[in-house]
């Protein structure tokens, strides 16, 4: 009788904001994780410690999202890792969190700027997708982050949008390539949240908490709670006919 593997995820930036409360919901939901971090080592660790006072397995890995050349390096500490941690080979779910945003108006946004955003938001999603496609079992699951910014505009973070609506294309040719593996390819958009993206500027800036809470229809600026748990449920087999899809979490903001 062959033995029964234990779920494993990884998700990019899950050190903080969402990607934690992501990180922390997947474990919640009996998925063991390996997170990755940029620079903030203690914050990935705590998240670690959380999820193995969860009674759950974890580890914290460092990659730099915006460097493809780092990829292959990266799959292979994820395969010792799994070899490590867990004695298996595979793993099941797959969440690209990790990004960023750069506020500039169309007119003043630099080449840097832009390419900055390519290499954080969409470069990095496709790459290292690729590079831990192997790595994959078959009939797992993939979830990309959009933006809620990929529907509506506000002036401002147009290169950002620009990469988020790449990926919400992306998806859906991923989804139909890797159908043949059982694998489940979708989008979540969330809305604005109140974290520490953009230095903050939903959760601190009161007017524009109130702006956005005015145009949101439950009458409220989402919170990180909001959005982990839905990302984590469509790990599970209860939503394995979910695909190629791109779904909003945004209380239903400017509708």
């Amino acid at each position: 009788m062959a033995q029964k593997t234990q779920k494993i995820g990884v998700i990019t930036g899950g050190s903080r904001g969402l990607g934690k409360n992501t990180a922390l919901a997947m474990a919640a939901q009996g998925v063991d994780v390996i997170l990755t971090y940029h620079s903030q080592k203690d914050s990935a660790e705590a998240v670690v410690a959380e999820i193995v006072a969860m009674g759950r397995k974890a580890v914290a890995l460092k990659l730099d999202v915006t460097n493809a050349s780092h990829f292959t390096d990266f799959a292979e500490q994820v395969s010792q890792a799994l070899t490590t941690h867990w004695q298996q080979s595979h793993f099941d779910f797959l969440v690209n969190n990790a990004g960023g945003g750069a506020y500039a108006s169309f007119a003043e946004t630099t080449e840097a700027m832009f390419d900055q955003m390519v290499n954080l938001n969409l470069k990095s999603v496709f790459f290292l997708t690729q590079k831990l496609l192997p790595l994959i079992n078959d009939g797992g699951r993939i979830v990309n982050i959009s933006s809620g910014l990929a529907r509506f505009a506000i002036p401002g973070y147009i290169a950002y949008s620009a990469m988020k609506g790449g990926v919400e294309v992306l998806t859906r040719f991923m989804a139909k390539e890797l159908g043949a593996r059982n694998i489940t390819v979708n989008t979540v958009a969330p809305g604005a949240i109140e974290t520490d993206f953009g230095d903050g500027l939903v959760r601190d800036n009161k007017d524009v908490n109130a702006y956005i809470a005015s145009q949101t229809a439950l009458g409220r600026v989402g919170v990180a709670d909001d959005i982990g748990p839905m990302i984590a449920s469509l790990l599970s087999e209860n939503n394995r006919w979910v695909n190629a899809q791109r779904i909003e979490v945004s209380g239903g903001m400017l509708i």
